[in-house]
């Protein structure tokens, strides 16, 4: 059985969604799932006056928070971050560079990996969002395995490199069809893919 990690992290809630759905999937693909937020770095003071954060922090805040060992213990891992200035957020940044340990001992190595993101705009940054934070499993010596064009529905969802999210209002509890269906798309694939290398 595949051992899958999403290790996301959101702010106002859109990526805590994502990872519930792709969570469900990989677990419908076959999959042992784990689902870790990225530990907030940001004084919960500093966000006050924003409600969908406020609320995603206090429904998360005591889960457990991703640590290398959850990347270490799978064999696939998708990430999930929201686009900030065409980069992942600097919370999953943090917790990406903090990984210097277990990459140095090869452990986060020869493992299957893929990505989500969300912005507020349609090119908003997400395709490098995707695409820079994949530079980065790269340097880990990480297998990437995008969806590319293998379903019809991506032609819909239009996102090769990973799936997104046109995030058009805070806090959401449920996603469009289009990325829905991306997202579970992504997680079978990596999971068929991952048990493909497995055998």
């Amino acid at each position: 059985m595949t051992k899958l990690s999403v290790i996301y992290y959101s702010a106002t809630g859109h990526g805590t969604t994502m990872a519930k759905r792709v969570g469900a999937a990989a677990e419908a693909a076959g999959a042992e799932v784990r689902i870790r937020p990225v530990a907030e770095t940001r004084d919960p003071e500093s966000f006050a006056q924003n409600p969908a954060w406020t609320a995603n922090y206090e429904a998360t805040k005591d889960l457990p928070a991703a640590t290398g060992d959850d990347i270490v213990w799978a064999d696939a891992v998708i990430f999930g971050s929201p686009t900030r200035f065409g980069s992942v957020a600097s919370q999953l940044r943090n917790f990406l560079d903090s990984l210097g340990g277990f990459w140095a001992e090869g452990k986060l190595a020869d493992k299957v990996y893929a990505a989500y993101t969300s912005s507020n705009t349609a090119h908003g940054g997400q395709e490098t969002t995707i695409l820079t934070l994949y530079v980065t499993l790269m340097h880990f010596g990480g297998i990437i395995v995008p969806p590319g064009y293998t379903d019809p529905l991506k032609f819909v969802d239009g996102n090769p490199y990973g799936a997104s999210l046109v995030a058009t209002h805070d806090n959401i509890t449920e996603i469009d069809g289009a990325t829905n269906n991306a997202l579970g798309h992504l997680a079978k694939r990596v999971v068929e893919v991952a048990n493909r290398l497995a055998s």
